[in-house]
Parts: structure tokens; C-alpha cells; sequence
């Protein structure tokens, strides 16, 4: 059964989702995708176990890839990879198990529906890549916008995309101090600083509360199992109101 969160915000405020390890888990599928992308295109398998893809975005993950396995990481290649990538991601998270994380659909309906909060995508994930995944978990219908992969290489140049379309999207200015990014890996929380934002840490990836706090970001959760909990937080940090 579903929490119950009531809330009333009187200023706009951005809230901007990191997908892996934040909105989902899907069992590695993307990583096990361009495992299996790779040995299609040269028959061999790359080890990301000497790879750090965590917050990473596709872009640079390929790069670091094809360099790896001594391919020349051109526009041509990453693209080709990566296009690669894209065919096989669907069946690898058939094929997996995976799940929308504890809290997330209540959080997610609730800010869809509240004229004060607007929510978008900011992912390292390629915009193709995002919505393969979040179909397959039937929440890619909350996001009207974002910044993705596609962007840029550098995690940390993501932010300004995501803060221009929601600004065109919404017709509104977002304050920095009105910004929410959230996410579970360290880029995360410096991608989210680098637009003056503030930063949300979740442990519901590959990183623990402690090591996410060593990063100082605004607030860190284990999970969003209370969702009360941070939606209370925006309430604190912006001096709104809930009803």
C-alpha cells in the first residue's frame, strides 16, 4: 500500500532524477549490454571490473571501453558501440531481475501532479537508453525533459542542459537554491554542485551513507522507503509550507 504524502509548495522548484541506483536497479543490464554489444562488434569481452562507470555517462564509459580494449576511441567507434549498446538493451533487462526503488512512484506521482515542482531527467544515460529503461519499468511517462548522455561526455556539463529545457519547458527561472539533484554516486552529487544546486544523496546504489557524505552533499538518504522524509527536506530547505 501506497504512503500518503500531503504537501503545498508556494515557489518553484526543480527537482532533477539520476536514473541507475536511484529511480531503478535493473540487475547490471546496461553494463551486461555493452558487455554483449562489445563482443558482437570484436568478439571479445571488455572487464569493467577495471572500468569506474558509477555516474559515469554512456559516452564516456564507451570511450573508456574501446581505449581499454585498444580500439581507437573516434566519434565513429563510440558511436558505433554505442549504437550497439542500444540493440541490446531491451533484451538484457528482460532478461534480468530489476524494480523501481522503495518510494519512487509515490515521490514521482506526487510531483507530477503539484503545479510547484517540476521534474526532470539528469542521467549520463543516452535520451534512447533512459526511455528503453524506464518503459521497461513504466515510470518514463513522469519526465516531459532532461539532460542525458547524449549531451556531453563530462557528467558535470550536464546540468545547465537539464536546467534550459526545463526552463523553456515550464516557462519558469529555477534559482540554484530551488534545484534538487539526486543521485547515488559521488558525480552525481558534483554534477549537482556544479549548477549550485542542491544535492541529494541516495545509498540505494553502490555507495554507502558514509561515502556519499564524505562528498558533503545537502542531505543524504539511505533509500526513499519514507518518502515523507524527503519531501520534508525540500519543505525545510525552501521555507514552504505543506498543508
Amino acid at each position: 500500500m501506497r504512503r500518503s504524502v500531503g504537501f503545498k509548495l508556494n515557489v518553484k522548484k526543480l527537482i532533477l532524477w539520476d536514473i541507475d541506483g536511484t529511480l531503478i536497479v535493473s540487475g547490471r543490464a546496461g553494463i551486461f549490454a555493452l558487455a554483449k554489444a562489445f563482443h558482437k562488434m570484436y568478439g571479445r569481452e571488455p572487464d569493467f571490473t577495471k572500468l569506474d562507470v558509477s555516474g559515469r555517462t554512456d559516452q564516456w564509459i564507451a570511450r573508456q571501453v574501446l581505449e581499454q580494449q585498444g580500439v581507437h576511441a573516434t566519434p565513429e567507434n563510440i558511436h558505433a558501440y554505442l549504437e550497439t549498446y542500444l540493440e541490446s538493451l531491451l533484451g538484457e533487462l528482460q532478461a534480468r531481475p530489476g524494480q523501481v526503488l522503495p518510494g519512487i512512484l509515490v515521490l514521482l506521482e506526487k510531483f507530477k501532479h503539484h503545479p510547484g515542482v517540476c521534474q526532470g531527467l539528469l542521467t549520463g544515460n543516452l535520451q534512447r537508453g533512459a526511455r528503453i529503461k524506464l518503459e521497461h519499468f513504466k515510470v518514463w511517462h513522469y519526465f516531459a525533459f532532461g539532460a542525458f548522455g547524449d549531451d556531453s561526455a563530462m557528467r558535470n556539463e550536464l546540468g545547465p542542459h537539464a536546467v534550459r529545457r526545463a526552463r523553456e519547458k515550464h516557462s519558469a527561472e529555477f534559482a540554484p537554491e530551488n534545484i534538487f539533484v539526486i543521485g547515488d554516486t559521488p558525480h552525481d552529487i558534483e554534477c549537482g554542485k556544479a549548477i549550485g544546486a542542491k544535492t541529494i544523496g541516495v545509498a540505494t546504489g553502490g555507495f554507502s551513507v558514509a561515502d556519499l557524505q564524505l562528498h558533503q552533499p545537502t542531505a543524504v538518504f539511505p533509500d526513499f522507503s519514507h518518502p515523507e522524509e524527503f519531501v520534508r527536506l525540500i519543505d525545510e530547505a525552501v521555507a514552504t509550507t505543506f498543508s
